[in-house]
This record gives C-alpha cells, sequence and structure tokens, in this order.
C-alpha cells in the first residue's frame, strides 16, 4: 500500500492528537471532582502517576527508536493511549484514573521524542521548525472540533468522552500503519543490534552529548523546572476556578460548568491559534538565537500570569490571565522542539529529546505530591502561587544559554 507523504502524515497526526485530546480532557475535571468525587491531592496524584510512568519509561522507549524504528513507536504510542483513554471511562474510581494516567504515560513515552524526531529526519532539521509551528496550529483545529463533540457527549455522560476519545485514537493507530512513511532514518543494522547492549550503547552516547554541552545541560535545567512547575496549572488550574467563583452568566444565559468550560476552551484555542499565527511570522525557527529571545519572554509572561489567575479576586482577571497563559504557553512547545532539533544530531535524536521529557516528568514526579498537599491544606491558590515561584528560574537560564552560545561562536 502506498504510504502518503511525512508532512501531511504529522500534520493529520497531530489534528487528531489535539481531537481527541479536547474531546477526553474538556470535560475531565469534573468528571473527576463530581462523578469520582476526587480532592485535589487526588487529582494531583492521577498527574504523578503519569509522570512516573513517562519517567521511567522515557528514555528507553526513546533509545529503541533510534535503534529500530520511529514509526513503529508512533504507532504503538497512539495505540497504547487509546487504550488507555477507554480504562478511564469505564468505571468511576480513583483506581482507574489513576492505571489509566500510568497507562497513557506510558503509550505517550513512545511518541515523545520519536514523532518529532521521524519528521525532522524526513523534511530536515532547518526546515521543520515552521511544520512545528503549523503542527501546533493543526493541533489546536483538532482541539476546536473535539470541543463540542466532548460538550454533547458529556451532557448524556461524564464517562463516554473518554471511551470515545480513547477508541479514535486506536483506530488512527491502524491508520499510520496502512499509511506512515519512514525514510529519512535508518535503523541500526542487525548485526549491530545487541538487546540491552545496543540500547545501552545508545543512551550512553545521548548523555555524553549533553554531559559534553553546556548549553544543553543548562537546559536540562530548564526542563526540570518546567517540570517542577507545571502539575500545579495542569491539575488544579480549573480547579480553582470551579472552587473559587460562581460561574456568572452570560446575557442572562446561565451556564453550568460543561458548557462554561467548553467555552473557556474555544476561547483557549482561538487565542492560543493567534498567538502560534504570529511566531510564526516573527520568529525566525531556523536561528538558535532567534528562538532563544522568544523562549525567555514567554517564560517571563507565563510565570506573571499563573500569578494574577491565582491571586486575583475577579472571575473575568483569572479568566483572561489563564487563556493568555494557555496561548502564550501553546508557543513554548513548538519553540523548544525546534531549538532543541538544531542542536542535536540525528542518531541520538530521540534518545536526546526523549530525556529532556523525562527531566519534565521528574519534576512534575517530584513536585506533583508537594504541590498537591499545598491545595489540600491551604488552597489551590497557594498551590499555584509556589508553582509561578518555581517556573521562573527559566528565565535567567535561558539568558545563560544566550550567552554560553555567545562565547562559544566567539
Amino acid at each position: 500500500m502506498k504510504k502518503l507523504k511525512a508532512p501531511f502524515i504529522y500534520l493529520l497526526a497531530m489534528f487528531v492528537t489535539g481531537f481527541t485530546t479536547k474531546v477526553v480532557f474538556t470535560t475531565h475535571v469534573i468528571y473527576r471532582v463530581q462523578v469520582v468525587g476526587m480532592d485535589a491531592l487526588q487529582l494531583v496524584l492521577a498527574g504523578t502517576a503519569l509522570e512516573v510512568a513517562v519517567f521511567l519509561f522515557e528514555v528507553p522507549t526513546g533509545v529503541v527508536a533510534d535503534i529500530y524504528s520511529r514509526r513503529l513507536s508512533v504507532l504503538i504510542g497512539f495505540l497504547v493511549s487509546g487504550v488507555a483513554f477507554t480504562i478511564e471511562g469505564l468505571a468511576p474510581l480513583f483506581g482507574f484514573v489513576v492505571l489509566s494516567q500510568a497507562l497513557w504515560g506510558f503509550g505517550a513515552t513512545f511518541i515523545s521524542g520519536a514523532f518529532s524526531a521521524w519528521i525532522a529526519d524526513e523534511v530536515g532539521a532547518l526546515r521543520v521548525g515552521p511544520l512545528f509551528l503549523r503542527g501546533r496550529q493543526l493541533t489546536l483545529l483538532g482541539s476546536l472540533a473535539g470541543i463540542p463533540f466532548a460538550v454533547l457527549l458529556a451532557g448524556s455522560n461524564l464517562a463516554l468522552p473518554f471511551l470515545i476519545g480513547g477508541l479514535v485514537r486506536v483506530g488512527f493507530s491502524v491508520f499510520l500503519l496502512a499509511f506512515m512513511p519512514e525514510t529519512g532514518f535508518t535503523p541500526a543494522p542487525k548485526e549491530e543490534r545487541q538487546g540491552w547492549r545496543t540500547m545501552f550503547k545508545t543512551f550512553s552516547e545521548g548523555v555524553a552529548l549533553v554531559r559534553q554541552s553546556r548549553v544543553l545541560s543548562t537546559f536540562a535545567f530548564i526542563a526540570l523546572f518546567v517540570g517542577l512547575y507545571s502539575e500545579a496549572w495542569d491539575r488544579l488550574g480549573q480547579a480553582h476556578l470551579l472552587e473559587t467563583f460562581t460561574f456568572p452568566s452570560i446575557g442572562g444565559l446561565q451556564l453550568d460548568a460543561v458548557g462554561w468550560f467548553g467555552l473557556i476552551n474555544v476561547a483557549f484555542i482561538l487565542f492560543s491559534l493567534l498567538s502560534n499565527e504570529i511566531a510564526k511570522r516573527v520568529v525566525d525557527t531556523t536561528q538558535s538565537a532567534s528562538l532563544l529571545r522568544a523562549l525567555q519572554s514567554v517564560y517571563a509572561a507565563m510565570a506573571l500570569l499563573i500569578l494574577t489567575f491565582a491571586l486575583s479576586g475577579s472571575f473575568y482577571l483569572s479568566l483572561a490571565a489563564m487563556l493568555l497563559f494557555d496561548a502564550i504557553r501553546s508557543v513554548s512547545f513548538p519553540f523548544t522542539e525546534a531549538w532543541l532539533n538544531l542542536q542535536i544530531p540525528s542518531k541520538v535524536r530521540a534518545t536526546v529529546l526523549s530525556m529532556a521529557g523525562q527531566l519534565d516528568a521528574f519534576g512534575e514526579m517530584v513536585a506533583g505530591p508537594f504541590l498537591g498537599g499545598i491545595g489540600r491544606l491551604l488552597s489551590t491558590q497557594a498551590a499555584l502561587v509556589v508553582s509561578a515561584l518555581i517556573l521562573s528560574p527559566a528565565v535567567p537560564l535561558y539568558r545563560r544559554i544566550r550567552r554560553q552560545l555567545k562565547q562559544e561562536s566567539r
């Protein structure tokens, strides 16, 4: 069967990722709080199960992708994550939520690193930056399509979004099996595939690259801080709105929480589409210096917006801060991917990208229970303030990378 072009497959996969993710997670907080009965600590602990799985399997699956096949790794990732989503919808029990999150984390490690490395090899590292930004836009468009579908399903049964989103991902993995190409990647020769020895050799080469590069070593600290802060925002941001404010009516129409979160997600996507379009036009993704300046500004704005969201006593100001934060955060991912792919040789690309993901997961795993405990003992507001303070060192660290690159270029 004839394979389709790699950029088309990449963009379609990003759309499907956005669609299924939004179908599952538009109303997941309502499901977990109102149906499962989870509190702030349990919400974060579910996320910690995800991050533990990512931490344990991120690098091994990245190494496998570098040795055997990045295409196969992506196929497995979509299949496993689809199964994980369906599990959470099977029963409103905390144990099922934890199991689902752990399995999703395991599946995500097959995609993380491998998918970016695959498309970078197919089109070239210098040409992949705009594709990352376009892919982010397709993810957002998929999310936009998924929101009304999620609200419709949740209005009938809050578990249905998990079941349907999971089945779509499973079906898409079959589509990828038939149509996804792999022409830019050369696997290790069969005679060199010596099981764990080959995996350890590839892993060691990736570690050596990071250790020998001052720039990549500094970035490792940034990845850690990004992981440390993010668990509070991802697990407690929407819960903070639910707990702190009574949602107002719109033009005399009183919406329930499902309707409000549907509107919030639509607004987030529209803002994010705009921010990614501006980023494509303003930032030169082929130049390391341009990407680093953008990332430094992005993380400074993100830390400030988390504080505004947490400390504001106004529903509308908090909502504006949340929407602006998510819009700015959405460009941080393609910027980071583009910059890293400029720094890493193809041979160990998936491995090193997976190391960055592992550091992020380690940060979330370590900080998650701590921030969740703050949310339970004090308030979600306090947990969010602490997360903003944790994120703030990313700004001077990006400034440090810029200085290091200038010194190396002399």
